[in-house]
């Protein structure tokens, strides 16, 4: 065990003077720098102070947008007597997830290994070297639904500690070895193109698609972002009309409801509903991000202008409230709000009166307000607490049938009567922000920001993804390729882990596609480079965290894609687009031995897989890679963006120079006129000049291998 040593080992004073987080830079552990228990973060100093005092660990891992977090917060770390009984018998490590998740993933295997069970807060008991013999997540300040109150906890490890301290030892050693094992991987027996893979997996999400709701599975339901975007990349691919069919249903029953914020943009974290109206109010950078794309997508399979407006109504309230210092993004806004979860987007009839009377112009009148509240499913008895959360109860037909008016009026009186609401809702207390920010998460929203400027011709979100990428490459960056985790406080901390150098590695790679700037692809194939030589697993696959990161009690390897693509898939999707652009077999090799070792996995469990099979579906298809070279290449670029082609890989340069991108090397510019070259499989159209040519060949099968 060799904690990092960033933290200070200077004994600092607990409460009322504050505690050691003081000097950190987590949003989430400065909410705690004021506790009574005498915290430590996750430090060399807390670990050498156990095993002097020989005392066990009590490591407590959250985030600062975690509703049960807080709750637990005010009800023991903030009681005395409760933070007197932490400091007498154990060392108190607090942990931000989101700063460190390699902590937090090698813990979570460990409680969900004892308790069948994990989330957050994430309670551990570990023994001075780091082995965890006892966990939990939120524990109760009082006995409660079968849970033990977390004092009795407290006082029943502290007594078990003194008395049956080689036993604890013990336990807590074989759970590090069984960790240990189970981050072994097992080699696959099939290589990525098997096409056994992709059909049986739409069939296992058709099994779990609410055919009633949208989505998969009961409540709680969550986005399931990149199991969409695979539904969509299979209609592509086959036309099949059912994965299409899953893919639009649900978005369109999350465009609807609470999960997205009717008046403001931008979606909560999930639905505790099965219909999508009653969200956990947090939001999450990434999952802004990862539903950015899929919207813009769903807009460029089917042309649906509604997909489009979700989209740019998702970027632009990130832009509008989540942009940080230096061109990054922060990471998240609270569920609550004044103490009280939600608080911040509840309606009550009255308040919407009010609302409109005081903020629209011309004013709202009875009948318009009747519209909106038939539209918006708001009543006097509220669907939350007592109050409205707002969602989208009729379409614009039904209410134009109901009112007698003209559909085509609907909307444009509603988003009046919206935006009066957001005026009187910028008067609020807001939910607190996460101001720091994170490389992977912010390589997710690079992305976003990227194909959106360039695919609805928006300079702005264009600005917005090079800022974002400027601010990654230099204060983020550790050395060439090689980046950190998080940046608060006008500082950079943590090394980065394998999610980190992925997204934004892939990120950098849609911004190339977006501006064909030589630097962005040459910054990603740095971030790919250090991939290959510091996650790599010589027996195939990634590691979470690199060969020189500071060493835990087992080193973390999550293949499962979650709330956002594992660190694994994503880097296999990322050196399949690099092995495109420069032909390198090395690229490719990894990739697909990545793939190897997950495929039986993804036909089994698509849905915790999602990103992997995207990730198979580029491996297998018939990537185009096209080459543009001459000084007007616009057309040729309408032609090849005009519709949503995710298996291709496009360079773009004038010609009249050597480029740093292998895609372009000898292309020459024919004539003086600007052409396209593209090839599939090792076989090369030859210069295309007019933009119909182009995409007509783009659109042909590729040829037989």
């Amino acid at each position: 065990m060799k904690p990092n040593e960033h933290a200070t080992t200077e004994t600092a004073p607990a409460h009322p003077k504050g505690n050691r987080l003081g000097r950190e830079t987590s949003p989430y552990l400065l909410q705690h720098a004021r506790n009574p228990v005498d915290w430590y973060p996750w430090s060399a100093e807390a670990f050498r102070k156990a095993r002097e005092e020989n005392k066990p660990i009590f490591l407590s891992v959250g985030y600062s947008a975690c509703h049960w977090c807080h709750v637990m917060a005010h009800e023991s770390f903030e009681n005395v007597e409760t933070a007197e009984i932490l400091n007498r018998n154990f060392v108190a490590v607090k942990v931000d997830r989101e700063e460190r998740p390699d902590i937090d993933a090698v813990y979570m295997r460990a409680v969900q290994a004892m308790t069948g069970r994990g989330g957050w807060p994430m309670s551990v008991f570990l023994t001075p070297e780091g082995a965890p013999f006892y966990g939990g997540t939120y524990f109760p300040d009082r006995p409660i639904y079968g849970m033990p109150a977390f004092k009795e906890v407290l006082a029943q490890v502290a007594e078990a500690w003194r008395t049956r301290r080689e036993e604890l030892s013990g336990v807590g050693e074989k759970v590090a070895a069984a960790l240990r094992e189970s981050a072994v991987p097992v080699a696959g027996d099939a290589g990525p193109r098997d096409g056994d893979t992709a059909f049986p997996a739409v069939m296992r999400m058709a099994d779990a698609f609410d055919d009633r709701y949208g989505g998969f599975g009961g409540a709680p339901k969550f986005p399931q972002t990149m199991a969409l975007e695979f539904l969509l990349r299979r209609h592509l691919a086959t036309g099949d009309p059912h994965a299409l069919s899953m893919a639009t249903r649900t978005l369109d029953a999350m465009a609807r409801g609470g999960i997205y914020d009717q008046v403001g943009g931008g979606f909560h974290r999930y639905a505790t509903d099965e219909a999508w109206r009653i969200p956990h109010f947090e939001k999450m950078l990434y999952d802004n991000a990862l539903l950015a794309r899929v919207y813009l997508h769903a807009w460029q399979v089917t042309g649906a202008p509604r997909y489009r407006g979700i989209a740019t109504g998702t970027l632009d309230y990130v832009i509008r409230e989540m942009s940080g210092p230096s061109g990054g993004f922060c990471s998240a806004q609270d569920a609550d709000s004044e103490g009280e979860e939600g608080r911040f987007y509840l309606w009550t009839p009255d308040g919407i009166r009010a609302a409109f009377a005081a903020f629209a112009k011309p004013k709202i009148g009875p009948e318009d307000t009747a519209l909106f509240f038939d539209a918006y499913g708001v009543t006097s008895a509220g669907n939350f607490e007592g109050a409205n959360i707002l969602f989208v109860d009729r379409l614009a037909d039904a209410l134009a049938a109901r009112h007698g008016l003209a559909p085509e009026d609907i909307e444009s009186r509603l988003l009046r009567m919206r935006r009066a609401l957001f005026d009187a809702r910028k008067r609020r207390v807001p939910p607190a922000r996460d101001g720091k920010l994170l490389a992977g998460w912010n390589g997710l929203m690079l992305a976003a920001f990227a194909e959106a400027g360039r695919d609805l011709a928006r300079p702005d979100y264009l600005a917005a993804a090079e800022a974002c990428a400027a601010f990654l490459t230099g204060h983020m960056q550790k050395a060439p390729g090689r980046l950190f985790r998080s940046f608060g406080g006008g500082m950079a901390t943590s090394d980065g882990v394998l999610e980190d150098h992925a997204n934004v590695a892939d990120g950098l790679l849609a911004l190339y596609h977006a501006t064909f700037d030589p630097r962005w692809f040459l910054s990603a194939r740095a971030i790919g480079d250090v991939i290959l030589a510091r996650f790599a697993d010589e027996h195939g696959g990634f590691y979470d965290t690199s060969d020189d990161h500071e060493r835990l009690i087992v080193r973390p390897r999550e293949i499962q894609d979650g709330a956002l693509p594992s660190g694994g898939s994503m880097a296999t999707l990322v050196l399949l687009r690099l092995a495109a652009y420069t032909g390198e077999a090395r690229y490719r090799e990894a990739a697909e031995s990545a793939l190897s070792q997950v495929r039986p996995l993804m036909a089994e469990f698509p849905l915790g897989f999602a990103h992997w099979l995207n990730a198979l579906e580029f491996a297998n298809a018939p990537t185009a890679e096209v080459a543009i070279v001459g000084e007007d290449p616009g057309k040729l670029l309408e032609a090849v963006f005009g519709k949503y082609r995710p298996d291709m890989v496009v360079a773009c340069g004038t010609g009249r120079e050597a480029s740093p991108v292998p895609l372009l090397e000898s292309r020459t510019v024919p004539g003086g006129q600007t052409a396209a070259y593209v090839c599939r499989r090792l076989a090369c159209a030859g210069p295309i000049r007019d933009p119909a040519d182009l995409a007509r060949v783009l659109d042909e099968p590729a040829p037989a291998t």
